[in-house]
């Protein structure tokens, strides 16, 4: 079993033995990781055994965590892929409308419209969210860098990723999805919800990993995977924003995404799981600064140990161009008891 590697800005995935080593101290059974995003961290806790619970607001997210998360056995087969790829004469065309010539060739849009209407038809929820994570997946892969903060072939190279069709990248993407399936004998599961609605009771740890709020660059994950969020509900239920040149939709409204209301925000957090173990990941660039997030944790809990690890990030989400100075961050894991 092995999670699909991903382009997601901000995947703690390198950071994954650093985060294990440095809570192996730590006595949980129950965990709930509070902002999923790439989910790789919550499988990491799966994968050792725990009953684990993942959030996150964005659909796409929550699609990959139900796949891998809460999954622990259905993959999709043989006929399900003839179902999917099947020609559906009565397919809708809102993508090919919509964005032509933005970000994929006019036959590769229909096929995501196709594929969409084909997803519907699949009656095993677990087997939507294995499709739509891979149909999300193959779109990231055919970008360069991932993300649809750009139109064009702005950042097209010799790449293999961007060479295959997205037909070809879905399949793929089946495929490790469905190696990615396996069962720890817990009852996993994964939420799309506010963090503030999550009920904190049940949970001996919390890993918290949010937006980190830098200087040097926003943190809008809506804005960079607008088209994957868009497509997990064919744009029912966001606000699309046609005059953009992206078209992009309009981003969720979240106070850890802004400097002058995260720290209150942490805060919040803080005292609404302050019965649980805290786990922060959070990076030296980041607002609040370490000597704020230890204040705030210590109004809550007894006792408070910040571990580090030197960490250069190759998605532009911690400084204003990849390749900066200011991407070599010091990655923080607050560990409060």
């Amino acid at each position: 079993m092995s999670f699909p590697p991903t382009k997601y800005m901000g995947s703690k995935r390198a950071l994954l033995p650093f985060i294990v080593d440095s809570i192996s101290h730590l006595k949980f059974d129950t965990v709930l990781d509070a902002f999923s995003g790439s989910a790789c961290v919550a499988y990491e806790f799966k994968r050792h055994g725990y009953q684990v619970h993942s959030n996150d607001f964005l659909r796409f997210a929550f699609r990959v965590a139900h796949a891998t998360i809460e999954n622990n056995g259905t993959q999709l087969d043989e006929d399900d892929l003839h179902l999917l790829l099947r020609h559906n004469k009565r397919a809708p065309t809102f993508i090919q409308e919509t964005f032509a010539d933005l970000y994929f060739e006019r036959e590769e849009d229909a096929f995501l419209d196709n594929l969409w209407a084909n997803i519907q038809q699949l009656k095993n929820s677990l087997k939507r969210s294995l499709a739509l994570a891979s149909a999300c997946r193959a779109a990231m892969k055919k970008r360069p860098r991932g993300i649809f903060t750009f139109t064009g072939k702005k950042g097209w190279d010799g790449r293999n990723d961007l060479k295959l069709s997205l037909r070809e990248q879905f399949l793929e993407a089946v495929r490790l999805f469905n190696a990615a399936v396996f069962t720890n004998r817990r009852r996993n599961r994964a939420f799309c919800a506010n963090v503030f609605d999550i009920d904190p009771k049940p949970y001996d740890l919390i890993y918290i990993d949010p937006p980190y709020v830098s200087p040097y660059s926003d943190c809008d994950y809506t804005r960079r995977y607008h088209f994957v969020e868009g497509l997990c509900t064919y744009w029912n239920d966001v606000e699309l924003m046609p005059q953009t040149i992206t078209k992009k939709i309009r981003s969720y409204p979240t106070d850890f995404s802004t400097k002058d209301k995260a720290s209150e925000a942490f805060r919040r957090l803080i005292e609404h799981f302050q019965d649980s173990i805290l786990v922060i990941s959070y990076s030296s660039n980041a607002i609040p600064s370490r000597v704020e997030m230890v204040r705030l944790l210590k109004e809550y809990k007894k006792n408070v140990e910040v571990k580090q690890i030197n960490h250069r990030y190759s998605h532009g989400n911690h400084n204003h161009k990849v390749g900066d100075n200011n991407n070599s961050v010091v990655e923080y894991l607050y560990i409060a008891t």
